[in-house]
């Protein structure tokens, strides 16, 4: 032994740890869903950008230059939303306001590839991004009301 190295009792000293990811999950699975519901949120989004052509035709769009830069778009603000939400989601307390907005964009996602099937615009294959959508709101909303009815855990007096 050095005497830089600690004096033990035989046995192995015991390494403290932050919780870690399996036992996260377990506490919250409803947070551990949405965080992959979040991570999927942004890699499909970072697909898009590059590869929007072949996507808009595996959903029946058009895909023209216009359609492609709109479709890089919408990908790119998926990538930040859902970041976003995955950001709220890592950190002790998750912002009920991320939460909140990032289930409206949800839900709105499935209101416009709905009207966009509706429209003849999309093939009615794209309803299964919506549906998911829309489930995926469902749940944010979910965990928005269980968020608010919690007491506040940080200290700002009003």
């Amino acid at each position: 032994m050095t005497a830089h190295q600690p004096a033990h009792s035989g046995r192995h000293p015991r390494k403290t740890h932050p919780p870690g990811t399996v036992a996260w999950a377990v506490a919250d699975p409803l947070r551990a869903v949405l965080a992959v519901i979040a991570v999927i949120t942004v890699l499909t989004g970072a697909v898009q950008v590059p590869f929007g052509g072949p996507i808009l035709q595996l959903i029946g769009a058009d895909s023209t230059p216009e359609t492609r830069q709109l479709f890089g778009t919408v990908g790119m603000f998926m990538v930040v939303v859902g970041g976003l939400l995955l950001h709220t989601l890592l950190n002790a307390f998750p912002s009920p306001e991320v939460v909140l907005w990032s289930g409206l964009q949800k839900t709105g996602a499935f209101g416009a590839v709905g009207i966009g099937v509706l429209n003849g615009v999309f093939a009615p294959i794209a309803l299964m991004v919506a549906f998911f959508d829309l489930a995926t709101g469902i749940l944010l909303y979910v965990y928005w009301r269980r968020l608010s009815a919690a007491p506040a855990n940080s200290g700002l007096a009003g």
